[in-house]
């Protein structure tokens, strides 16, 4: 039986042993931690970040909507920087930190972003809001007194179809002038 070996375009018959099979093992062990809890885990090498942490950490604060880094919906930090978790590999995290909206409150008691997000009705449908919330403490973080249009810029990346972006403006401004 003759076959085409799919990780590389080299026709096979079944006797024969794939050296890439050998090579590039199709599991790797990943450590990490995510809101601050260290865990390992068997992942293949193509599982998405995203795909990881809401199928095999269950968090499912980051939601999957564009996967191609359009909306934002999917946005956690990674090592203190705000990324779009649909854009690199599980086992590019090997190693890392990661933080989700689900490790944002502690005691019971919401991040100064997301209450600031509920007081100023920053949100309709909750889809977009995980992503925007940590997108927004990125702004917050690298610039204590952002103005709008800075704010406004920050927010390029994240999509919300459902209001019209002023809202959460307010939301953010209200975060900083607490912080």
């Amino acid at each position: 039986m003759r076959g085409i070996c799919v990780p590389c375009p080299v026709i096979a018959t079944a006797d024969m042993l794939c050296s890439y099979r050998w090579a590039y093992p199709m599991t790797r062990n990943i450590t990490l931690t995510i809101n601050g809890k260290k865990r390992t885990d068997t992942v293949e090498p193509r599982m998405l970040l995203i795909h990881y942490l809401r199928e095999t950490a269950g968090l499912t604060g980051p939601h999957i909507a564009c996967e191609t880094s359009l909306c934002g919906a999917c946005t956690v930090h990674l090592d203190g920087k705000a990324i779009k978790s649909c854009t690199m590999f599980a086992v590019q995290a090997d190693g890392r930190e990661i933080l989700t909206i689900e490790g944002l409150g502690a005691d019971g008691k919401l991040d100064p972003m997301q209450e600031a997000f509920w007081n100023e009705h920053a949100l309709q449908c909750g889809f977009c809001t995980p992503g925007m919330i940590m997108t927004a403490k990125q702004i917050v973080e690298r610039n204590p007194s952002p103005t709008e249009r800075e704010i406004r810029h920050g927010l390029e990346g994240n999509l919300c179809r459902c209001t019209g972006y002023q809202h959460i403006v307010n939301a953010v401004k209200a975060a900083a002038a607490k912080a």
